[in-house]
């Protein structure tokens, strides 16, 4: 974790304009074509849902903005941040996860099998209070959404970026998947959340592992 220097940031007045907002959160939502990673995955006998998740989060990591968090009145660059994702159980309640990125996919491939075994076999929501180096995350694979809102505790103080995946569907020869990312204003603006999709579609586009 490294503090970001005020008086060097380039993004000072943004920060502190953004960072007296009711709701500083913006949020997005793109499709992307992930028809090629599918068939990548089929073809490596892979898990899809864990391998676009790896995706998402080496994006992630790869964008500093997305690592920076807002703590005591500070920004903090993470330099390395985990997903922690919903884990949904056979008596349809979910529990929260930790899994831990790795620059390899079948570390985190495996990491994210064991943490999801973890969860599914406890029970209640898994609380780690306190954490700032995850991206909160989850997914539906069962909806195709355009949209998508968060429920917020406006009281608590919080950076930490939401990103949620839905189903992917056939369109027009592409099979597209919706992902939606909600960003800190403050710390976060629309080119570097361009960025993280500029990334995740080549990853995507362009699957290995």
């Amino acid at each position: 974790m490294k503090k970001i220097d005020l008086n060097s940031y380039p993004r000072k007045e943004h920060f502190e304009f953004f960072g007296q907002f009711d709701e500083p959160f913006f949020g997005l939502t793109v499709e992307i074509d992930c028809a090629k990673a599918t068939q990548f995955c089929k073809e490596e006998k892979i898990s899809f849902y864990q391998f676009y998740t790896f995706q998402i989060l080496k994006a992630v990591n790869e964008v500093p903005e997305l690592r920076h968090r807002l703590i005591d009145g500070e920004i903090f660059d993470m330099e390395e941040v985990h997903v922690s994702s919903t884990v949904l159980r056979d008596n349809k309640t979910f529990g929260f996860s930790k899994i831990l990125y790795k620059s390899s996919f079948a570390e985190f491939a495996e990491g994210m099998k064991e943490e999801t075994e973890r969860v599914r076999n406890s029970s209640g929501l898994q609380l780690i209070p306190g954490q700032h180096d995850v991206i909160h995350y989850t997914a539906t694979p069962w909806l195709h959404f355009t949209s998508i809102s968060h429920a917020r505790h406006f009281k608590f103080k919080d950076s930490i970026p939401k990103l949620a995946v839905g189903k992917a569907v056939e369109k027009e020869g592409k099979r597209m998947m919706p992902v939606s990312i909600h960003a800190h204003h403050a710390l976060v603006d629309g080119y570097h959340v361009g960025l993280f999709y500029e990334k995740l579609s080549d990853y995507l586009h362009n699957p290995n592992t």
